[in-house]
């Protein structure tokens, strides 16, 4: 076994890198920065009950300002938001106006959850948030839908508060349902709680085994709320740095999610990302459970299917291919798979391909002298095909280990490739940083991976033929 230690990569701002996503904000502005088309304006839609809007509203406001750092003896881990206006930050603005704004009336909200079947709550919560979103669509020109979830619902939202459902139905999750419903609006939806922007609201909530969870500081609220309405109103806030000679690459994330009431694993999803992070979500046919691992697997031509219409979007983007496809596969790969993938790269002519299976359970831990686990970015080889590289643990920038449970390793077996396993974990340790729903970088996952998985839950609820949103936007 060996082991190693890879530094913290960079991302590249609108005028110079940084390791951290906020600090690189707040000095260099975002990658569009120069960009005429950046989103200088985002014309926000507000969808809620009359009180969440009032405070809402007025905490947006309060956030066109500089929002003072958490006192901390890790200031680099809880920096200073630095407002969002035109001349900070992401040198952008945000339009509140009544009239982009929808009521819903608490006198139905408070007669649906005296319902006592969960799911019919969840279900007739939903129709009253896209009967409102659908008018600002058809009647308002908005960028971003942002729905303030009623206090009534928050519980349902959190597994270890929601009610159990009746015996042999599935648990709908409203987060997931609305987002796959709003798709045929064809604008983001971003959802937020009140606890996000209401100082009343309770900071703690009390979860299983009397847990407390601790509510974010208010500046890191500020900084994943307005990077994810950003990023939805269709600006680019980073990206990977590439080196010129580096082969351009597309990343695919594949993963597999259950059909709705769990009677079969019925779809595969493949989550196609350049160097960019945009996003192009893709959604296969049904896959099969291995009699010899018990694991999904497609066969050989819904496998070359999948890579064939996850390239096709990456050509009508960029109009032309990758020199270097890298999928990031949620299984281990077998002979059928590797066959039909390997394929298309041959009809596509793609000259470099890497094939990874990964996963975070059942991975072995290694301990660093000290209270403190071992460093973001430390690696583990087993032998030539089976590597382990920290993705979450210790910060250096941070001086501390952010996180509250003891890190996991993300593990990946080298199915087929061409570059080094050294390579292959730094590449990891990059990707895990273009999460656009959190600027703490010490992402535990990479983005194909955590975005396979989030589409897929939201894709379940999407009826066979229904349309899917080709933009991750419209699913994180």
């Amino acid at each position: 076994m060996r082991t190693d230690f890879l530094q913290e990569p960079e991302l590249e701002f609108g005028a110079g890198k940084h390791v951290d996503i906020r600090f690189g904000l707040t000095h260099y502005g975002p990658l569009d920065v120069t960009s005429e088309i950046a989103p200088k304006k985002i014309r926000i839609g507000l969808v809620g009950v009359p009180e969440h809007l009032e405070t809402l509203t007025g905490w947006l406001e309060h956030c066109q300002n500089e929002i003072p750092a958490k006192p901390s003896r890790q200031p680099n881990l809880f920096p200073r938001f630095p407002g969002f206006r035109a001349d900070a930050g992401y040198c952008s603005t945000l339009v509140l106006e009544p009239a982009l704004q929808r009521t819903l009336k608490k006198s139905e909200l408070e007669s649906l959850v005296r319902t006592a079947d969960v799911n019919r709550i969840v279900c007739g919560a939903v129709d009253l948030f896209l009967s409102e979103l659908q008018f600002l669509k058809e009647n308002r020109a908005v960028d971003v839908l942002l729905c303030a979830v009623p206090a009534e619902l928050v519980p349902l939202m959190d597994p270890d508060t929601r009610p159990p459902t009746l015996r042999g139905q599935p648990t709908f999750d409203f987060h997931d349902m609305l987002k796959a419903r709003a798709m045929d609006q064809d604008i983001p939806v971003q959802l937020i709680l009140p606890s996000t922007y209401d100082p009343m609201a309770r900071r703690r909530q009390k979860i299983k085994s009397t847990k407390l969870r601790v509510l974010q500081d208010e500046a890191t609220r500020a900084w994943n709320l307005h990077t994810a309405l950003y990023y939805k109103a269709g600006g680019l806030p980073w990206r990977l740095v590439r080196d010129r000679s580096q082969l351009t690459t597309c990343y695919i994330g594949v993963s597999f999610y259950h059909s709705l009431d769990r009677s079969s694993l019925m779809t595969s999803m493949a989550q196609v990302f350049d160097e960019r992070g945009d996003g192009i979500v893709v959604r296969g046919g049904p896959v099969r459970l291995s009699k010899q691992d018990r694991l999904p697997h497609l066969n050989a031509d819904d496998a070359s299917s999948l890579l064939v219409e996850a390239l096709a979007l990456y050509r009508q983007v960029h109009q032309t291919l990758p020199a270097r496809v890298v999928i990031h596969k949620t299984s281990p790969f077998d002979s059928a798979e590797t066959d039909g993938f390997l394929a298309t790269t041959k009809t596509e002519r793609i000259s470099t391909v890497d094939f990874l299976s990964v996963t975070k359970d059942a991975a072995p831990r290694l301990l660093r002298r000290g209270a403190y686990p071992p460093l973001r970015g430390t690696t583990l080889s087993f032998d030539e095909r089976i590597h382990m590289v920290y993705l979450k643990g210790s910060v250096d920038f941070y001086a501390t280990y952010p996180g509250m449970y003891i890190p996991r390793p993300f593990v990946f077996r080298c199915e087929r490739v061409e570059q080094t396993p050294k390579y292959l974990s730094r590449e990891l340790l990059a990707l895990s940083k273009m999460n656009w729903n959190d600027t703490q970088f010490d992402g535990g996952e990479p983005i194909t991976v955590l975005a396979a998985r989030n589409v897929g839950s939201i894709l379940k609820y999407v009826a066979p033929g229904g349309r899917v949103a080709p933009r991750y936007s419209n699913y994180m």
